[in-house]
C-alpha cells in the first residue's frame, strides 16, 4: 500500500480464522489498507462481514491469524503490532486504544465511573500518584462533557449517551493517537449520536486522534469519514476517498449500499438495488469472488477466479474484474435491454 503524507498504521493482508475441529470460519481475509495521521477511515459492511473482528486484531485484543499491522510511533522505527513481544506491545498499548460497541456491557456495573475511566492509567502508570489520576480523570470528563460531579456514581444512574461518553473518556485518558471506534454510536438515538459525532470531531481536531470508524450508518460514515472502505464476507473490497466512493462507487457490493441510504426528500424517488439471498457462510466461502452469488453484473470469471484487490485511481482500490471497463448501473441497464429485445424476437 502507499506511504503517502504521514502514515501512522498500515494494515496489510490482515487475516483472522476460528478454526474448529469441524470447520474454519474466515472472519477476515487479507484486509489491507492505510491510514494517515489526524485521518478518519469508515469501514462498512453487512453484520456479520468481520469489521469488528478486524478492529480487534488491530488492537491486539484477539490474535490475528496472519498479516502485519504496521504502527509509526512519534519517535523510532516503525513496529508490527502483531509479532513485537509483550513488554514492547505493553509500551505502545496506551498509543491505541478502542471504544466498544456497546455502552451498557462494555462498563463494568461494580465500578464508579471515576475508577472505570481511571483503570487505563492503574494499568499503565503503576507509579502515579492518586491525586494525578484523579485530576487526569477530572480533565478528561470535562473534555467529553460528563458533569465531574457524578464520577463517584455507578453505570446505572447514567443514560446511553453519557455511558457512551464515560467510554470516549476511558479510551482517551491514556492521550492515544489511535482509537477503534466499533459502532460508537448505533445503540444511541438520533439525538444523541449527533452530540457523539461532533464531540468525537472536536476531540479530533483538539488532540489530533485518528480514528477507525466502524459502523452500519452510510450517513454518519459519510459525515465523519476522509476515508471508507467497503467490507464484504471478510474481504475489503472497495477503499477511497470518501467523495469518491459516494459518488462514483466501482464495486456493486458498494453501490448496492449507497442505493439504500435514506434521503431526506419525499419528493425524491429511491432507485433502490435490491441485494438477491442471502450472504454466504463463512465457513465455506463460494469460490471465485465472494460477492457473485449476489451480484448483479456477475460473469463466468467472477464465478471462478478470485479478484485482484487493486488500485483502479490514485488512492481508489477495488476488488473486482470489471471495475474499470464499465459505469455498473449502465452495464446492468444495457444488458436488461438486450435481454428484452433477445426474448422479444424469440
Amino acid at each position: 500500500m502507499p506511504n503517502n503524507k504521514r502514515s501512522i498504521l498500515e494494515i496489510n493482508h490482515l487475516t483472522k480464522d476460528f478454526p474448529s475441529k469441524k470447520v474454519c470460519v474466515h472472519a477476515v481475509s487479507d484486509v489491507s489498507f492505510q491510514i494517515n495521521e489526524g485521518e478518519t477511515v469508515g469501514i462498512v459492511g453487512e453484520s456479520g462481514c468481520g469489521k469488528t473482528t478486524m478492529g480487534r486484531c488491530v488492537v491486539r485484543a484477539i490474535p490475528a491469524t496472519s498479516g502485519e499491522v504496521i504502527y509509526y510511533p512519534e519517535k523510532g522505527e516503525p513496529v508490527d503490532f502483531l509479532t513485537i513481544d509483550k513488554n514492547r506491545m505493553k509500551e505502545l498499548r496506551k498509543d491505541i486504544q478502542m471504544i466498544f460497541q456497546n455502552p451498557y456491557s462494555s462498563l463494568d456495573p461494580r465500578m464508579t465511573v471515576l475508577d472505570i475511566i481511571k483503570e487505563p492509567l492503574t494499568a499503565n502508570f503503576p507509579g502515579m500518584s492518586k491525586a494525578e489520576m484523579e485530576e487526569k480523570v477530572m480533565d478528561i470528563a470535562g473534555k467529553v462533557g460528563l458533569n465531574v460531579s457524578y464520577l463517584k456514581r455507578y453505570p446505572h444512574a447514567f443514560s446511553g449517551g453519557q455511558r457512551q461518553r464515560i467510554g470516549i473518556a476511558r479510551a482517551l485518558v491514556l492521550k492515544p493517537r489511535v482509537i477503534v471506534c466499533d459502532e460508537a454510536v448505533s445503540a444511541l438515538d438520533v439525538s444523541i449520536q449527533a452530540q457523539v459525532i461532533n464531540l468525537l470531531k472536536d476531540l479530533q481536531r483538539e488532540m489530533n486522534l485518528t480514528y477507525i470508524f466502524i459502523s452500519h450508518d452510510l450517513s454518519v460514515v459519510e459525515h465523519i469519514s476522509d476515508k471508507v472502505g467497503v467490507m464484504y464476507l471478510g474481504r475489503m473490497v472497495e477503499y477511497a476517498e470518501t467523495e469518491a466512493l459516494f459518488s462514483r462507487p466501482r464495486h456493486p457490493y458498494t453501490e448496492a449500499l449507497m442505493s439504500a441510504v435514506p434521503v431526506a426528500d419525499p419528493d425524491v424517488k429511491m432507485d433502490r438495488i435490491p441485494l438477491m439471498g442471502e450472504i454466504p457462510n463463512p465457513a465455506n466461502p463460494p469460490s471465485g469472488c465472494y460477492f457473485h452469488t449476489r451480484c448483479r453484473c456477475c460473469q463466468q470469471k467472477c464465478k471462478e477466479v478470485m479478484p485482484e484487490y487493486r488500485e483502479v485511481e490514485p488512492g481508489h482500490f477495488v476488488a473486482c474484474h470489471y471495475a474499470e471497463e464499465w459505469e455498473l448501473r449502465g452495464f446492468h441497464y444495457e444488458e436488461e435491454v438486450q435481454g428484452e429485445q433477445k426474448n422479444r424476437q424469440g
